[in-house]
């Protein structure tokens, strides 16, 4: 559950999760602190790997690396954090925070329901949901502060945790 996370298919895998780890990183290091990074990190890690087991219980021979999890937990907790955040679409178009974190949680439930890629979308969708449960129970005041911003970013959560298992059989 925690060494697969240490470990990448490629070169490619490996720098992509760190560039995402390093432009979203230092936003929660610098918002929550060094010890509150970690706990996000490696809890989303974990969430991560769970959420994969669970959805690939049933299949004998998949297999899983990368810390994939852990990155998408700090790319959530980042927008959860700083939600009018600009990042560029395709380095061009200019999009809110919020509006990708919505947009990659849809785009990755449609990659685990079509099995797009060599690509863990149930370790994305779980670290995500870590990231974020574990940002809200480290700084709470993100349900006031950022209300409006926690429940659109939780409505894909919640319908996945509501209707999740759907994904397997549709």
């Amino acid at each position: 559950m925690l060494t697969s996370g240490f470990l990448h298919v490629d070169w490619m895998h490996l720098g992509f999760n760190m560039y995402a780890l390093y432009i979203f990183g230092d936003i929660v290091a610098t918002i929550l602190g060094t010890t509150s990074f970690l706990i996000i990190y490696f809890g989303s890690l974990l969430a991560g790997n769970l959420y994969t087991l669970q959805y690939h219980k049933n299949e004998p021979y998949y297999s899983a690396v990368g810390a994939s999890g852990a990155v998408s937990g700090i790319v959530y907790s980042s927008i959860l954090l700083f939600p009018d955040m600009q990042l560029l679409l395709f380095f061009a178009i200019p999009i809110p925070g919020y509006v990708f974190g919505v947009g990659y949680l849809l785009y990755s439930i449609y990659g685990m329901k079509k099995q797009v890629g060599n690509i863990g979308h149930a370790a994305h969708l779980g670290g995500t949901i870590g990231g974020f449960v574990f940002t809200l129970l480290l700084n709470p005041i993100l349900f006031t502060t950022n209300s409006t911003f926690v429940i659109v970013l939780a409505v894909p959560i919640i319908l996945l945790l509501l209707f999740g298992y759907k994904l397997k059989s549709l």
